[in-house]
């Protein structure tokens, strides 16, 4: 369908399209998994503003596109939706490479109207005439950029900001926009097309800014997800039928009882998230210390410098977030923890590729931001086992560090060695001409390419790297001094990372570039980084070509 077809459908079809809308929504993310509830909400916002604007010339900027779903169905992609967030289809996310009718690129919550701004700004200054339409969610407006954004709207003209406000309880009313001096319409039921039509059609004929406030019921048409938004936000592939959600034992789960186990045992112990608590695993932590949990909302600089507060009045906060996030937060990492050393404990959750959400939410830099920092120390555990033992270790430590693990179900090993801080562990062929320095979930791939090396006669060690900083310079320097070669894997970035502080031979990871979307698996393999690519390119760089 494309927007033209949106826009000439009588108003009695209207409702028949929003039912289809989210029909061919559950069908497509019931097959691939991806944002359920939050898109359900907002199929007729979606509608209104595609009959409403012109979505080609007009930019509407989505504010965390998870919500966008309906945009790209009704903008000339609903032959391409069964595609979303497989590899090389849809993203899941608003692409401005995938559609003209994307604005803006719209995976990090709060981003949305300060690039509407500069988008009116930038339209006044070449003489333009279209609007501006910024969608925000009322989580989102509470985020640190957006309301400096909101308290520089007043100067603005033909800017509309849409607050989408699914929440029980209405953080945001009009007295609030008034006290900043910005008209507002509203609040108007955002699941009645005709309503919100009527309102936009009020809000574009204003020439100075309006807020519109929309009230959407997250999950509607889908009654499972009504009924707990949370648990069907984002769900796995062919979730229907079963618990949204579920999976084997994550590293998260294993994180999260964990921490209450430490926490049981030091009262100073404490938790911070922003607005993450069921993702990180952190809800035990909240149910059974809700004085010690902290949920900042959707506001990662605040979270890490109130964590610093924390740590300076004695208490060791842990702050559990996915690594994609902590980026925002990298000036308060540094100025607010690091400088003063405080022992705050970043547990870093989705480290790596993150397979389906694609290049707004791989984990794959945080190695590089944070190796740079003095005083931060940065682990990665390869079973659950040792992430356990790592944490207790981190809580114990007296200055920052930061334990990152990827997304995804977590092993379990029996037997491994408690070591000291800053020490690798060498799991096989000490003396052997290759050593394949592993980091955290890459052992795995590690010991599956030592066994194809060994195929074509090349000894390989696998070294478990435990720590990207302090590295076991010692057993490095051991291997150097025997003429071992170092291949080092990491999931994360190669610029910047843990090959690179090693000075590794030859450095697998991921490459100088925004990587796309799909299973973890087709991205290795398109990206040269499967165990049967490190084999290859090991033997070739010793002479030993063939595998």
């Amino acid at each position: 369908m494309t927007a033209a077809e949106v826009k000439s459908l009588p108003a009695g079809n209207v409702q028949k399209l929003a039912d289809d809308v989210r029909t061919r929504i559950l069908e497509v993310v019931g097959a691939n998994g991806g944002h359920l509830a939050s898109s359900l909400g907002a199929v007729e916002l979606a509608i209104a503003l595609v009959r409403e604007f012109d979505p080609e010339r007009d930019r509407i900027v989505w504010d965390v596109g998870h919500q966008s779903y309906a945009w790209k169905i009704l903008t000339g992609r609903d032959g391409a939706f069964g595609t979303l967030r497989r590899h090389h289809g849809l993203s899941g996310f608003p692409n401005p490479d995938e559609s003209p009718c994307d604005a803006f690129v719209g995976g990090h919550a709060g981003a949305a109207l300060a690039a509407a701004q500069g988008m009116a700004a930038a339209r006044d200054l070449r003489g333009g005439s279209n609007y501006v339409v910024a969608v925000v969610g009322e989580a989102s407006l509470a985020n640190g950029m957006a309301l400096e954004a909101l308290c520089a709207l007043r100067r603005f003209r033909r800017l509309i900001l849409v607050l989408n406000d699914n929440a029980p309880k209405p953080p945001f009313g009009e007295a609030f926009f008034k006290a900043l001096d910005l008209s507002c319409l509203g609040p108007v039921d955002g699941n009645d097309v005709a309503a919100v039509s009527d309102a936009l059609k009020q809000a574009r004929g204003a020439e100075g800014p309006v807020v519109l406030h929309v009230r959407t019921v997250k999950g509607r048409g889908y009654p499972p997800a009504e009924a707990d938004p949370v648990a069907w936000h984002g769900v796995p592939p062919r979730a229907f039928g079963g618990q949204a959600g579920a999976e084997d034992v994550s590293w998260s789960n294993v994180f999260g009882r964990a921490l209450v186990g430490c926490a049981r045992k030091d009262p100073r112990i404490c938790a911070v998230t922003a607005a993450m608590p069921h993702g990180t695993g952190l809800m035990p932590f909240a149910r059974a210390f809700p004085d010690r949990f902290f949920d900042v909302g959707i506001c990662e600089e605040r979270a890490v410098t109130f964590a610093a507060g924390l740590a300076k009045s004695g208490m060791k906060p842990v702050v559990a977030i996915y690594s994609t996030f902590l980026q925002r937060a990298f000036d308060q990492i540094m100025h607010d923890v690091c400088i003063l050393n405080l022992p705050v404990v970043f547990a870093v959750d989705r480290a790596g590729c993150v397979g389906a959400d694609g290049r707004t939410h791989h984990g794959m830099f945080d190695i590089p931001m944070l190796r740079c920092l003095p005083n931060m120390s940065v682990l990665q555990p390869r079973s659950a086992e040792a992430l356990e033992e790592m944490l207790a270790s981190a809580l114990d430590s007296n200055g920052p560090a930061a334990i990152r693990w990827p997304r995804g179900a977590v092993a379990r090993e029996e037997g491994g060695a408690s070591l000291p801080w800053g020490c690798a562990e060498q799991l096989s062929a000490p003396g052997a001409r290759v050593q394949l320095w592993a980091l955290g979930d890459q052992v795995p791939k590690a010991r599956k390419a030592a066994d194809i090396l060994a195929e074509a006669n090349v000894a390989a060690g696998v070294v478990d790297a435990r720590f990207a900083k302090p590295f076991d310079a010692a057993l490095l320097t051991r291997q150097r001094a025997a003429g071992a070669f170092i291949a080092s894997l990491e999931n994360g970035a190669v610029a910047g990372g843990f090959g690179e502080a090693i000075g590794a031979d030859m450095r697998f990871g991921w490459p100088d570039a925004f990587v796309g979307h799909g299973s973890a698996e087709e991205l290795e393999s398109e990206f040269g980084f499967t165990a049967q690519d490190v084999a290859h390119r090991v033997a070739t760089a010793l002479g030993k070509a063939g595998l």
